[in-house]
């Protein structure tokens, strides 16, 4: 994934940055035991985007983007973000991650749980050096992601609304690292602590609006999407029973076709509203820092990762 970018200079050191943190990745990903190697660079060499990273780079322009701390910083997230990825996959039990083969269809799910152990383990090695300042900046992130995850498995209270504790859900497991990523990259490379909340407010708001931009996207029965959560609403008979197929057990009758009135369904287009409203605010944090090339890719990104091309395929995870 890539902003629009006009300063050539800004392009460049973006370029040089990005493959530096696909060699840290490499390196961090090298084990001892080869299976181990095979196993932790399968996802690396599929995951796509990085988002991360690139957030990590680009909140580095507003101190001294050469800093010995910023591209392991980069590192640092990318490897969290698909430690998760390996975790999530188990507990879906997806067959397939967007393009790519969920880890453990060729190993069992036990190797997948600890290749995801394995990324974090190297995570917090690279961190360790960072300083603990860095080490609690993420051991922030890490337990708001845990708590977002409990709340996903057990659902909203009867007295908060399914739509309010989704975008809930989604603030802690996906908003919490790309705020990590926009706060890091400010630590790293020396930055104004104020510059540094401010990109983490606008991670944490660009994370969510990413998110719901694939479920709008890729209609799913696999987790509670926005687009069914806000069928709940309806006053409808058929839009409250469309929610219930694509909400019910998996195995249920009918839910291909469930989720082929949901794509054609304008519920759609209120799901979009809160997206854009989620990428509003991302663009509003960027209001407190300084205009130069890295904030103007910054505000693109605010229309890059709310508009993906539908692969017809689940949306990512929320790690």
């Amino acid at each position: 994934m890539q902003p629009t970018v006009r300063d050539h200079a800004l392009v460049d050191g973006l370029r040089a940055g990005q493959a530096a943190v696909e060699e840290g990745l490499l390196r961090a990903t090298k084990s001892d035991v080869p299976f181990i190697t095979e196993a932790a660079r399968e996802l690396t060499r599929t995951a796509g985007r990085r988002l991360r990273p690139l957030l990590v780079l680009l909140a580095a322009r507003f101190g001294d983007p050469g800093a010995p701390g910023v591209v392991p910083a980069a590192v640092v997230v990318e490897l969290t973000h698909l430690a998760t990825h390996y975790h999530d996959d188990v507990r879906d039990e997806a067959a397939v991650r967007r393009d790519a083969p969920r880890p453990d269809a060729n190993w069992d799910n036990t190797v997948a749980v600890l290749t995801g152990d394995f990324l974090f383990a190297r995570a917090s090695h690279i961190l360790a050096d960072l300083g603990p300042q860095a080490v609690r900046i993420q051991a922030q992130a890490f337990r708001r992601q845990v708590a977002g995850q409990i709340l996903e498995t057990t659902g909203p209270r009867e007295d908060h609304d399914p739509v309010e504790h989704h975008l809930d859900v989604l603030a802690s497991r996906t908003g919490s690292l790309t705020a990590v990523s926009g706060r890091l990259g400010a630590l790293a490379s020396g930055a104004d602590p104020s510059v540094a909340d401010a990109l983490a407010r606008y991670g944490e708001r660009l994370g969510v609006a990413g998110h719901l931009a694939d479920e709008v996207a890729t209609p799913t029965t696999r987790r509670p999407t926005l687009p069914a959560l806000l069928l709940a609403r309806a006053a409808d008979p058929t839009d409250r029973e469309l929610h219930e197929l694509l909400t019910g057990p998996a195995e249920r009758a009918g839910q291909a076709e469930a989720v082929a009135r949901l794509r054609a369904h304008p519920v759609l287009d209120l799901a979009r509203e809160e997206t854009a409203r989620q990428a509003d605010a991302a663009r509003t944090a960027l209001s407190a820092l300084p205009d130069c090339p890295a904030r103007d890719a910054l505000e693109s990104l605010c229309e890059t990762v709310v508009a993906p091309t539908d692969t017809g395929r689940p949306p990512r995870s929320c790690g």
